[in-house]
């Protein structure tokens, strides 16, 4: 999609207070840091989308401190689409700002016809790189991931092929996602013998979601890893969205595969409760959602997704209240238990 010339705003300067209020942690033992809350692109960012919003949206973010844009092949709808409305607007609005940037893209799941389109061969990685890298008219991205587990490749030539992505100069680190805790670690020791800058996992953490402290989040300090979160308001369960019942334009009041009415009933006395911690905090529910996760030590950062500039806003205060005292996180572990 392109920018209509006859809407074209005037040209974007960014703001000179971008650098002054957000919060950057390192991931792992890397020299890399992120911004605590970074944005990403899987919905919002399509064809299917008013790009003049995406444009507004990703110029928020990066007055806001955010220079993490996270990406992946199959983002859009339909795939392949926020890669070129992102590069359509990198080129319009952020080319001179690239090096202040840093960019993420995955490959992992199914993205054209035939048997080398999907998972984890050598030929998909390297493929799949390869377009992204067109799509959004960029020589590199900062970190390539491989999005998921491949039961049936064997994880040294995943693992190889994104070594030889680097020793190409297509990405400068690389990471992983949805891997569990034992594969994660293979993951790393055959990176650390292909001297490969391994520095993130993505993975899926909320307070409704806490697989990752079975054994992941300890595996990844133990190897230096860092962890960047998704899903951080359980699809929007941890917002004030459902705190008087189901709206008919919801998530959960639609046809949405991540998140129906019965998960939310299940959930609503917690979400309620909830709440009134956070208002008791100075919070809403979903700021607090998100300064839970981010009290981790291994989590460098939270990705979030934003459909407008608001709702971008509301969420980066979450970083005015990042402390909780004790009292506070055992009446949060005693209604998410």
């Amino acid at each position: 999609m392109q920018i209509d010339n006859n809407t074209q705003p005037i040209k974007y300067d960014a703001s000179s207070e971008r650098y002054k209020t957000m919060t950057y942690k390192r991931s792992g033992k890397s020299g890399v840091l992120l911004p605590a809350i970074s944005l990403g692109l899987w919905h919002n960012f399509g064809h299917v989308d008013d790009i003049k919003n995406a444009r507004d949206v990703l110029r928020c973010a990066f007055d806001l401190g955010i220079t993490h844009f996270d990406l992946a092949n199959n983002y859009g709808p339909p795939s392949g689409s926020a890669e070129e409305n992102f590069g359509t607007i990198l080129n319009s609005d952020f080319k001179s700002y690239r090096d202040e940037l840093f960019i993420a893209t995955k490959a992992g799941f199914d993205m054209w016809d035939g048997p080398y389109g999907n998972l984890g061969s050598r030929k998909y990685l390297i493929s799949s790189l390869d377009q992204s890298l067109k799509r959004m008219n960029l020589d590199y991205v900062d970190v390539f991931y491989h999005h998921r587990p491949d039961p049936d490749t064997p994880l040294e030539e995943t693992m190889g092929a994104l070594a030889d992505i680097v020793i190409q100069g297509k990405a400068l680190y690389v990471g992983i996602s949805n891997y569990q805790p034992e594969d994660t670690k293979k993951a790393a020791e055959l990176l650390r013998e292909l001297k490969t800058p391994f520095i993130l996992h993505q993975a899926r953490y909320s307070m409704f979601d806490r697989w990752v402290e079975d054994g992941l989040l300890d595996t990844l300090e133990q190897n230096g890893v860092g962890c960047i979160t998704f899903s951080p308001l359980a699809q929007g369960m941890l917002t004030d969205k459902y705190l008087n019942g189901i709206p008919k334009n919801s998530r959960a009041g639609g046809d949405s595969v991540f998140l129906n009415t019965e998960t939310v009933n299940n959930n609503i006395e917690k979400i309620q409760e909830l709440a009134k911690i956070a208002e008791r905090r100075g919070q809403k529910l979903s700021q607090m959602a998100i300064a839970w996760i981010l009290r981790q030590p291994q989590v460098a950062s939270v990705l979030i997704g934003a459909s407008s500039t608001n709702q971008l806003k509301e969420n980066v205060k979450a970083l005015d209240n990042l402390e909780f005292t004790n009292d506070e996180l055992k009446f949060i572990e005693k209604v998410i238990s």
